[in-house]
């Protein structure tokens, strides 16, 4: 049966920012007149929540649990994150639809708008990503990058408990009388709301983080904008946009992807919301990846972006602590992407790229060999 004579039931996770991600590509299906069922599917990197992201499985924590619904025949297709999908796919099982792409950029979070130039030395700075580490050590290495695992809103919640839970603290400390206030006139401009009024004018996510154990204290997390913007977070936060020539993304940073089986189904869906300028970019990108090697372990940030007849390219690849690196920018020929990207790969490979992924790779211990 034609694929718009029946309703597409497709996989997704059921974290807050896959349904919003699954619910944008429902909502482009629906638009050109196909039936859309989601269906939520709980993955391993869903069910392990104490472990880094690159340590959740080199076939793809968040991805294969999907997918295999669909090689089963239990489901149409699944709805990823193009950044969590192995290079690597089963033969029969097809990139059916790459929607337009979003900000593939990373940013910088802060409780109080610092940029990444005016942290204070030593500043602890949240990410679950060797590509971030690497990055931002190698622009800052007096940096203490520390582990930040969780879900966006989780994320950004343990960023902002600290300043608040203190916050809170010493409002109810002069309330009280105590804490060392005197009664001049700077301390009572200070608190000019009383307890009560501030909190409840607190947004959602502030609430939340008011009540979050502490283990570490964040001056600064790293995110993809992507994600911001899809859960609607954005704004709740102060942020610093990080330049993709330095802060170079992961492949496939920002795009979406529905896997299908190869057939009628997958060209339908093709058809429906393929955008041609980013499943070229992807392309390029998880070509670049495939070609190193080394994506599990190795810190590699690969972005494409599609300029008339070129695919401008950038490449960074660095060693884990940021203190090494090789690194290309190129204009690959849109004819002719897919040999012009392997050949660019390559070249990084001869030029050093093999080397400090083979040093990655020695540095992780054997039972944590992992993608980001």
């Amino acid at each position: 049966m034609n694929a718009r004579g029946r309703t597409l039931r497709l996989a997704t996770r059921g974290s807050d920012l896959a349904l919003r991600q699954a619910a944008s590509v429902k909502s482009t299906l629906e638009d050109r007149r196909h039936a859309v069922e989601l269906v939520e599917v709980e993955t391993t990197g869903d069910q392990i929540r104490d472990e880094l992201i690159h340590r959740l499985g080199k076939t793809g924590a968040f991805v294969r649990s999907l997918d295999q619904k669909v090689m089963d025949g239990e489901l149409d297709g699944a709805i990823h994150s193009m950044k969590d999908m192995p290079t690597e796919q089963p033969d029969d099982l097809v990139v059916a639809g790459v929607p337009e792409r979003a900000a593939a950029e990373d940013v910088l979070l802060t409780p109080d708008g610092t940029g990444l130039a005016d942290l204070p030395e030593g500043a602890t700075v949240g990410t679950s990503s060797l590509r971030r580490q690497a990055q931002l050590l190698a622009e800052r290495p007096d940096l203490d990058v520390q582990p930040l695992r969780g879900n966006v809103d989780t994320r950004i919640e343990k960023l902002l408990a600290p300043g608040l839970q203190a916050e809170h603290e010493r409002r109810i400390d002069h309330a009280e009388g105590e804490g060392g206030f005197d009664s001049s006139e700077e301390d009572a401009l200070e608190f000019d709301q009383e307890t009560e009024n501030w909190f409840n004018e607190l947004s959602e996510i502030e609430r939340r983080a008011m009540e979050r154990d502490i283990d570490t204290e964040y001056d600064a997390i790293v995110l993809a904008r992507a994600g911001l913007e899809r859960a609607g977070l954005l704004h709740h936060v102060e942020h610093e946009s990080l330049p993709k020539s330095t802060f170079v993304p992961a492949p496939g940073q920002g795009a979406l992807a529905v896997t299908a089986l190869d057939g009628d189904t997958a060209e339908s869906i093709r058809e429906t919301i393929d955008h041609p300028p980013a499943r070229v970019a992807t392309s390029v990108e998880r070509i670049v990846l495939d070609e190193l090697g080394g994506g599990c372990v190795a810190p590699i940030g690969v972005n494409a972006v599609l300029q008339g007849a070129v695919v401008h390219t950038t490449v960074r690849v660095l060693s884990r602590d940021g203190s090494e690196e090789v690194s290309a920018g190129r204009d690959l020929p849109v004819e002719s992407h897919p040999r012009a990207a392997r050949e660019l790969a390559a070249e990084l490979r001869e030029r050093g790229a093999a080397d400090l992924i083979e040093q990655a790779r020695r540095e992780e211990p054997d039972d944590a060999k992992r993608e980001e």
